[in-house]
């Protein structure tokens, strides 16, 4: 048992560590690169830039958060709300067939894209959990 919760826990940290440097990438992306961020932007939206330019900003804030673990918690639950508010431009992109330069252009995959916010709001709320540690007074008598 004590075995396995080690394992859990390792992979655990190791996708935190991915998913940091995922989202940190593209955070950065939206300031190197704003173009194609822009591009899928909502017109009802006011202040298109802008509204890339902090979302990159918190992309990065919570990227970089996930990895120091006094305030891990809260970046993920920032980023939680990060991937809802940014599924209206995945919407945009898919229901408006808006190609982007490096994404092959295939509405299908635009669409099938959509359900993929759930599965980065689900690992960031993977995060918001304590990591499960062994009992302080745990005796594995099996060694």
């Amino acid at each position: 048992m004590l075995q396995k919760q080690n394992t859990v826990n390792k992979s655990k940290e190791v996708l935190r560590v991915l998913l940091s440097l995922f989202i940190v990438t593209a955070g950065i992306l939206h300031f190197v690169k704003p173009e194609p961020f822009l591009k899928i932007v909502p017109p009802y939206l006011p202040y298109p830039l802008e509204l890339v330019y902090i979302s990159g900003f918190f992309e990065i804030l919570g990227g970089v958060g996930l990895l120091i673990p006094i305030v891990s918690r809260a970046a993920a639950w920032g980023l939680i709300a990060l991937f809802i508010a940014v599924f209206p431009a995945n919407i945009n992109q898919a229901v408006n067939n808006i190609h982007l330069e490096g994404i092959p252009h295939n509405q299908l995959l635009y669409w099938a894209r959509l359900p993929f916010q759930a599965v980065l709001i689900a690992w960031a709320w993977w995060f918001t959990k304590k990591t499960e540690q062994p009992p302080a007074n745990f005796n594995d008598s099996s060694s």
